[in-house]
């Protein structure tokens, strides 16, 4: 991996996000391609932007019965993304059955607590304690039902770390600096969340709604 840093392309339109892969694939190790690209664009979206030759993160989170998430994952065969993501709240039989059928060159990571949540977004769900307690949990199990590794915020990637010494960890939501937070409730900056841990983080509008992309990830990646 030539980079940590993954950037976070969150639109629809196909041709935005190869203009924006184009303009930072020198300066980030690869490719987060999320819901809202892959709806509007499907597999052929995902193949057009393999063609930067950079890895692909395809985070959908996928998060169903065992054999629909099995089978949504065999469909996903013939891209091969790099990282792909479920859900860890799914279910032990759920992680188990979505790494069985990961083909081997993928790396299945679960979410744990999305950053857009805090503690008392997660009362409001039904789930006690802190967010930590809930990653930690959360964290055990996917390690446990074989899977590569977690996504949680920077805020637990050094506990997370700890407990699994060999696991591989998605930090998003992080932000430079003095940066906006926008929906982000629980970030760190890039230095903070790599020396606590992480093995690649995911930026998204501080390099994608940037006046000149490829020298916001420079300065990002500047700091590593």
């Amino acid at each position: 991996m030539t980079s940590p840093l993954y950037v976070a392309i969150d639109t629809p339109d196909l041709a935005k996000a190869q203009r924006l892969a184009e303009q930072v694939r020198r300066h980030v190790g690869g490719l987060k391609l999320g819901l809202e690209f892959f709806c509007a664009n499907g597999h052929h979206g995902v193949h057009e932007m393999m063609k930067v030759g950079l890895p692909i993160f395809l985070d959908l989170k996928l998060h169903d019965i065992p054999n629909t998430v099995a089978k949504a994952i065999q469909a996903l065969h013939l891209l091969e993304p790099a990282i792909l993501t479920v859900h860890a709240a799914g279910g032990r039989a759920m992680l188990e059955d979505a790494k069985a059928a990961a083909g081997v060159n993928t790396k299945v990571v679960a979410v744990t607590v999305l950053t857009s949540l805090d503690d008392a977004d997660l009362l409001d769900i039904g789930v006690g304690g802190k967010a930590e307690d809930q990653v930690r949990r959360l964290a055990d199990l996917a390690q446990s039902a074989g899977l590569d590794g977690i996504v949680c915020s920077g805020e637990e990637v050094a506990m997370a770390k700890k407990a699994w010494s060999d696991g591989f960890f998605v930090v998003p939501g992080v932000r430079p600096a003095g940066g906006a937070m926008g929906d982000q409730k629980r970030a760190v900056t890039p230095r903070e969340a790599l020396d606590r841990g992480a093995s690649i983080l995911v930026v998204g509008r501080p390099i994608s709604l940037a006046d000149d992309p490829d020298l916001a990830a420079r300065e990002i990646e500047a700091t590593l």
